[in-house]
């Protein structure tokens, strides 16, 4: 590998990285602060709103509506079904069910998102996978278990509400393995500021059409000020400010190597819980952080032996 080739890894896998812990930021500190909003006025607001504003810099991205390829159109109504309409809508349930105190269903989807997305990146994108690969990837995933559950397991039983918010859970990581791969076969075609501006385009188009038929356009008058005041940060950094910098690193790097170092969202997301909700961590979970910390370097670091 050339000195050009590692440094273009290096810069891909670090704007993945920057993006996933912006997405802890997202679930601990920002996103909670919406829970008196029906969920899907919550989704559709925040893509509908950096939807609009990126009219402001990026209407010239029109111009690609006329020239795009059917099957384009298809891919990116896909994306932003799956990864940006379906999978949020999953998550952001997920979380409203559990009133935001366990962060286990949502630590539980990096873990399980992995793995739809190697096996769809090998079976669409045709990505090859090495031994080398397998091991240092199901470490991280390994590692990634037992921080969530230190060397408890999962209690799936103690209300109907923990089961639907694992169902949901399941749901959101298929969806966002299946964006992920799918993201990546587009990004061939198109730069990540016209993949952005279509994904939140079609995600907000699709949103609408739940509004119409299914949400509560009342939510309006009842978002407030405070409201108004997230909605507007997640906008611009955790919302397209990430999704941005995600897909300026998934045109660097490999779908399968870009969902593993997708894995620092579940490890930023337990470091903030600790610091803003006062989470204690274990020994074996700071054990495990570690652990999935150097499978992510060893996983970036040698990538001409993984794949």
């Amino acid at each position: 590998m050339t000195n050009i080739e590692r440094s273009t890894l290096i810069k891909g896998s670090a704007a993945i990285a920057i993006s996933a812990v912006l997405w802890g930021v997202d679930g601990v500190v920002l996103t909670p602060r919406l829970f008196n909003l029906d969920v899907g006025y919550v989704v559709f607001i925040l893509h509908a709103f950096p939807f609009l504003l990126m009219h402001l810099f990026f209407a010239k991205q029109y111009r690609f509506i006329g020239k795009m390829p059917k099957q384009d159109i298809i891919t990116f109504l896909l994306i932003s079904l799956l990864g940006g309409a379906l999978g949020t809508l999953a998550i952001v349930k997920a979380l409203f069910l559990l009133d935001f105190n366990h962060l286990s269903i949502v630590v539980l989807l990096q873990k399980l998102q992995p793995v739809f997305a190697i096996l769809l990146a090998r079976t669409i994108l045709g990505e090859k996978l090495k031994q080398r690969f397998i091991q240092w990837a199901a470490l991280a995933i390994f590692a990634g278990y037992f921080l969530t559950f230190g060397w408890a397991l999962p209690d799936y039983n103690a209300n109907s509400n923990t089961i639907y918010a694992a169902l949901l859970a399941l749901l959101a990581a298929f969806s966002f393995g299946s964006s992920t791969v799918l993201s990546k076969k587009i990004l061939g075609n198109y730069s990540f500021v016209t993949s952005t501006f279509y994904r939140y385009g079609f995600t907000s188009l699709i949103m609408l059409v739940y509004m119409i038929f299914l949400g509560d356009f009342g939510q309006f008058q009842q978002t407030t000020t405070s409201n108004w005041i997230f909605i507007i940060i997640i906008g611009l950094t955790t919302g397209s400010g990430a999704i941005f910098l995600y897909y300026y690193g998934l045109r660097k790097v490999k779908a399968i190597l870009a969902t593993i170092s997708e894995l620092m969202f579940p490890l930023s997301a337990v470091i903030f819980d600790y610091f803003i909700n006062g989470s204690v961590l274990s020994y074996v979970q700071w054990i495990a952080a570690a652990l999935m910390l150097f499978a992510i370097f060893r996983l970036n670091a040698e990538p001409e032996k993984i794949s």
